[in-house]
């Protein structure tokens, strides 16, 4: 319960944002749930773990694709940015959880897939 109210006090926040600084917390929230979903469906699975974890991240994941129906523009574009978005927080979830350290080829993909995606997502168009 303690989420779902944290989840809407969010999205109120969000709506007297600028609309970059807002698309870019719906791309976190949406990667926090992707991730964090399959991590718990991963510690389920692989490391027998409750079957508790196995529906909360069921779950998260279902909520993951809720929230990126948030951001304003079509699929394509907006799961386009979402994977370069996800590259890079898949990798501080891997270090702040998993212990794995990036090493420098891992952070330069990631900083070409950041500027990759705003070059598709914040570009303006006509």
């Amino acid at each position: 319960m303690r989420y779902i109210s944290t989840l809407v006090a969010l999205i109120i926040k969000l709506s007297g944002m600028t609309s970059v600084l807002k698309s870019l917390l719906i791309f976190i929230l949406a990667g926090l749930c992707e991730i964090g979903g399959g991590y718990l469906i991963w510690l389920w699975l692989k490391e027998e773990r409750s079957l508790w974890l196995g529906i909360t991240g069921g779950i998260l994941l279902a909520l993951y694709g809720v929230v990126a129906t948030w951001q304003p523009e079509g699929f394509g574009r907006v799961y386009a940015t979402y994977g370069g978005i996800f590259i890079v927080m898949a990798m501080i979830w891997a270090w702040k959880v998993d212990g794995f350290k990036p090493d420098r080829y891992d952070i330069i993909g990631a900083v070409i897939a950041v500027i990759g995606v705003c070059i598709i997502y914040y570009t303006p168009r006509q």
